[in-house]
Order: C-alpha cells, then structure tokens, then sequence
C-alpha cells in the first residue's frame, strides 16, 4: 500500500492529467470555431436541388405528417353537421391586401418578358434539341451531360439557336370562372382555356381581365358538413356574355392594352440597363407570387409539371408520370411551391476571368445559374446575394495543363 503522501502525490498528478486534458480539449474546440468562423467569411457554397429520378415524387411543401392530420380533421368535420367558417379567400372573397400585389406580379411578368426578349438579341441562347438543356453565351459548351435516350455515344449535345421560351418556360393552367366550383373533368379539357399559371394565379387574387371572365362573390359563402353552400346566384345579371364573344373566332391575335406597354417608355438604350430592370422585374416577380401562393392554393403533380391554380386539381387523364396506370391516368396532386409555376433552368456560368467556352474535363470548377439569371449577368447586370453560392467565384479555374496540380 502507498503512503499517505503516495496517494496524495499521485491524486495531484490525475489532477493535473485531467486539467491537461480539458486545455487541450478546449484549445482544440476554440481552433475548430476559428476555422468555422473563417470559413464561414468566405463564400458559402449553395448546391443545386438534386434532379429527381422518374420514379421519385417531389418533396412536401408540407409535411406529409402534417396533411394527414389536417385530413382528418377534415374527415371528422364534415361527420358532424355544423357550420364553419372560413377567412378570406377559402371563402370565396379576395384578399383585398392583396389585390395590389397580384397587379404588380402581373405588371412585373409583362415587364420580365420585354426585358428578356430585349438582351436575347444581343446574347446567344442554345438549347439541345436531344435532352432539351440550355446554355446562354457564345460558344455553346462542351460538357458531356447529354445522357438521354437517342444521344450520342459521346454524350455530346446538339445545339440549335433558342429563345426566351427556353430561359422563361411557361407553366400553363385551365382558367377558372368559379375558384370554389368543381373541377375541370376530363371531358372538358378542350372546352376550357388553359393560360399562363402566374396570369390565372393573379386572376384569382383580383384582376380583372375581359377576355378571361371570372365570378367575384360579394357574399362569403358557407360550409356546413363539408357541403358549400352558396347563396349567391351561379350566374348573377351582372353578367352579361353575349356582348364580349369575338365573332372573329379562335384564330384571331388579341389586341394590347395600352395598360402592358406604359413601361416600354425607357430613359436608356443600352444593354446593360434592361438587364439591371430584368433582374430587379425578376426579384419582384419572385416575391410577390410567394406572397401570393400564402393565401391561394395552387396544385402541382408529385410526378409531371402539370399544375392547377385553385384550392383543388383537376380530373383529366393526362398524366403519363410514374405509375400513371394505377391512377388511371390522374395527377398525384399536391401543394405547390414557387419552383412549379416559375421553374428555374440552371445553365453553367461563364465568369469574366475565364475562357468562353467551357470544356468537359474542367466541368468541376464552373458553378450554375437560372438561364435568366445568367443572361441578364453576361449583359452587365449584377448578381444577388442569393445566386452567388451558386457561382463558385471562390474557385479559379485551372487550365488544362494544370488539372493535374490541383489538390
């Protein structure tokens, strides 16, 4: 056995071990925040969404947790025969704090496509007639992504000259007279105008375009069991449809209010301003169809593009997505988000310090950016904050005989 100063010298050396041990310990936890705070200064890397597989289903904007429990809610509900009220607009009433901004999302659309059209005659837009994808700039790229069937063996794409439609894909829905009545059947699809998702999104939140009619209630309406009941007329004697039929037919071009070209009235004519009012077109437009999607419903298929702005989809069988058999051909519907009706296009970036055109074995240095995005930035305009992530600036690009020296 030790003697009692044994005990007490080798308590005192655990002691220091163990202090020792929590420095070390802490110096290395204080290094590790350092180089985090340090990194964390420099440019953060923001990763693209991963492309989904055919089979795969788009993420919840919701939990999936979440809408079971609303629905059954809503199951028990409409068990018991009560009234329940409901705010605008799932009453059938606008959102009146919001009928400003449905005007500007409209004005900001019309504005973005003049914009855009504008810059595309001066900046080369391709697009690959195999896989579709698209690059902005001259010369096209050579990057070998082009792996769908009936592409080369050398998975090279084949490009041809593109235009706004490839950088501003537009998300078509069926016009609505009523939001709250039922939905489109699938016998009704060619009796029924399909138009732009934003146009009919701003439409249902309160403006008001002749040649697309639509119901505006004055009277809120009422659900008692999970019946609507409605005490307004279906088709009040305010309306009148016979004055506003076009003789002319289908085929006949609708002519331009004076209302869509006040903003063509520019104090420039160079490049660079219509790409700097196309991206701030571009924020507006963004911010406001997110502020609008809060209060209305919009519908997307978990599977395909096809989207339905109102509180519920449609019933045509036009889905030819993953499993559309054991849906009879119906859409997997489901909330939508900002991406379904303004779909981004990511295209490569091509910086100023760099070579136009972009090869194949140093795809890894170049980052991406939405096609309009990077038509607007190759015009002169300045890029957000929320698109430099994307960019990689923080990466220089190696030439080909340095590939191999970089760690």
């Amino acid at each position: 056995m030790l003697t009692a100063r044994g005990r007490t010298f080798s308590n005192l050396c655990q002691i220091f071990i163990r202090n020792l041990y929590k420095e070390t310990r802490t110096n290395a936890s204080e290094s590790r925040s350092f180089a985090c705070t340090s990194c964390s200064n420099r440019l953060d890397s923001l990763e693209l969404p991963r492309k989904l597989r055919k089979s795969e289903r788009k993420p919840w904007v919701t939990d999936i947790n979440e809408v079971k429990r609303k629905a059954r809610l809503e199951k028990q509900e409409r068990t018991m025969v009560r009234e329940t009220n409901f705010k605008p607009p799932k009453n059938g009433l606008l959102v009146k704090g919001l009928i400003p901004v449905a005007h500007d999302v409209l004005a900001a659309r019309n504005q973005l496509l003049f914009y855009t059209s504008r810059v595309a005659h001066s900046i080369s837009i391709y697009f690959c007639s195999v896989c579709g994808d698209v690059h902005v700039g001259d010369p096209p790229h050579k990057i070998r992504t082009c792996n769908v069937s009936g592409s080369q063996t050398n998975k090279e794409h084949v490009w041809k000259r593109g235009g706004v439609e490839h950088v501003l894909p537009v998300v078509e829905s069926f016009h609505l007279y009523d939001r709250l009545g039922r939905a489109v059947s699938h016998n009704e699809r060619l009796q029924v105008d399909r138009i732009p998702a934003i146009v009919e999104l701003c439409i249902q939140a309160g403006v008001d375009i002749p040649k697309y009619a639509t119901r505006r209630r004055e009277f809120p309406v009422y659900y008692v069991a999970g019946r609507l009941i409605d005490f307004e007329k279906k088709f009040p004697k305010t309306d009148s449809y016979e004055k506003d039929i076009n003789t002319s037919g289908f085929w006949a071009s609708p002519k331009s209010s004076n209302d869509d070209q006040k903003f063509l009235d520019f104090p420039f004519d160079n490049l660079k301003g219509f790409a700097v009012r196309g991206m701030e077109a571009l924020d507006k437009l963004h911010s406001g169809v997110l502020k609008l999607m809060e209060k209305y419903d919009v519908q997307a298929c978990g599977y395909c593009n096809e989207v339905q702005v109102g509180p519920k989809g449609h019933r045509v069988r036009q889905c030819q997505a993953f499993k559309h058999q054991m849906r009879d051909g119906q859409h997997a519907w489901q909330q939508a988000s900002t991406d379904d009706i303004i779909p981004p296009v990511y295209v490569w970036h091509v910086g100023d310090s760099q070579d136009r055109l972009l090869i194949d074995a140093l795809k890894r240095y170049y980052g991406k950016l939405p096609a309009v995005v990077e038509l607007f930035a190759q015009a002169g305009a300045s890029v957000g904050e929320k698109y430099r992530g994307m960019m990689q600036e923080d990466v220089i690009v190696p030439s080909l005989d340095e590939e191999n020296l970089v760690v």
